[in-house]
């Protein structure tokens, strides 16, 4: 029952933002705070600093903060490689009260409605977050406001860009006052099916979030976006996905629970190609799809096609999605489930 209450709600969710949306928007993003310093270059200023202890030595860099690769060096033969992904911006705060703690109003970045919201802190790693859905060229897409105090809105309420979503804070998990930050993403979804992949997989470990589970939510790099739209006003995202690099493509079953394509068809290489026995899927070293396009080779399972030569072990630069090098490269377990959550349940 539960679950059937969840997707009436969804429907109705998606029929209030195809009549308030039926025009697609410009892709026009407003930054979710007052703090404007990436757009003069003022990294420091902008990413609030996370707090590392590499071989013995304390450090406070505020790289950390950036999207991408930014954390847990390790030292390998061709340098050192970070290894841990980070999924958005950590943004720090502008303004603090007395007793220390941020003030920082937190704003819609785009016009569009809000679907998610988490109440509860220990309920996820982003603490109490916000989740609205924005349509841009027919396709949506979900930015993710993490870490809040406070959250002022609600599921189903439409919001315009700069209405205020809440307030900047520190909840969730290995925060503290000093580290208070916004934690921002901006992602595409990977499946309708999440809900029961999650349930079979993760039997112990309750989703409390539904679709907007953040396994979900695949993050693009929207530091670099806003940085690429105020060069070129009139950029849109498949125009800024396709300048990423492909660094690994996998193979899938055919599948009619496949998502991805239906979500956002401008994936799609070929679009009126004959039914194909399998999918090919491009990836960039973050795990975006970038591309999809079909083919003839029949697969039972999802298998890797192609690993982009690096001299590195792939398992570092795929977050434990690919291992190994060369002809020995090969999805792991991590690789493969997340693999058959793409075409889930077939």
């Amino acid at each position: 029952m539960r679950r059937l209450v969840a997707r009436c709600a969804l429907v109705l969710l998606a029929s209030l933002l195809s009549m308030v949306q039926s025009q697609s928007e410009p892709l026009n993003l407003a930054l979710p705070t007052d703090n404007d310093a990436i757009l003069r270059g003022g990294g420091p200023e902008f990413y609030q600093y996370i707090e590392r202890d590499y071989k013995g030595v304390k450090s406070t860099p505020w790289e950390g903060g950036q999207y991408g690769f930014v954390r847990d060096p390790i030292e390998t033969p061709a340098g050192i490689v970070y290894t841990r992904f980070h999924e958005g911006i950590d943004i720090r705060p502008l303004q603090r009260d007395e007793r220390g703690e941020p003030i920082d109003p937190v704003r819609a970045i785009a016009a569009g409605v809000v679907v998610h919201t988490n109440l509860v802190p220990g309920f996820s790693n982003y603490g109490k977050y916000v989740v609205a859905e924005h349509r841009w060229d027919g396709c949506s897409y979900y930015s993710l406001y993490g870490h809040l105090s406070s959250i002022q809105v609600h599921v189903g309420q439409l919001v315009q860009q700069r209405d205020q979503l809440g307030v900047m804070g520190h909840t969730g998990e290995g925060l503290n006052q000093a580290r208070a930050h916004l934690h921002l993403e901006l992602n595409l979804m990977l499946s309708r099916q999440f809900e029961s992949w999650h349930d079979n997989l993760f039997k112990t470990d309750p989703n409390h979030h539904g679709i907007y589970n953040g396994i979900n939510l695949m993050g693009i790099d929207i530091a670099r976006l806003y940085l690429a739209l105020r060069k070129q006003p009139a950029l849109t995202i498949p125009e800024f996905l396709s300048e990423e690099e492909t660094l690994y493509r996998l193979l899938l079953p055919d599948s009619g629970h496949f998502d991805l394509p239906k979500f956002y068809p401008w994936m799609l290489a070929r679009k009126n190609a004959e039914k194909p026995v399998s999918w090919e899927v491009s990836f960039n070293r973050a795990g975006v799809p970038l591309k999809i396009e079909p083919s003839g080779k029949h697969v039972r399972e999802p298998e890797l096609s192609y690993l982009k030569p690096t001299g590195i072990e792939s398992s570092y630069l795929t977050r434990d999605q690919v291992a190994g090098r060369g002809q020995g490269a090969h999805l792991t377990d991590k690789g493969k489930r997340f693999a058959r959550l793409l075409i889930y349940p077939d």
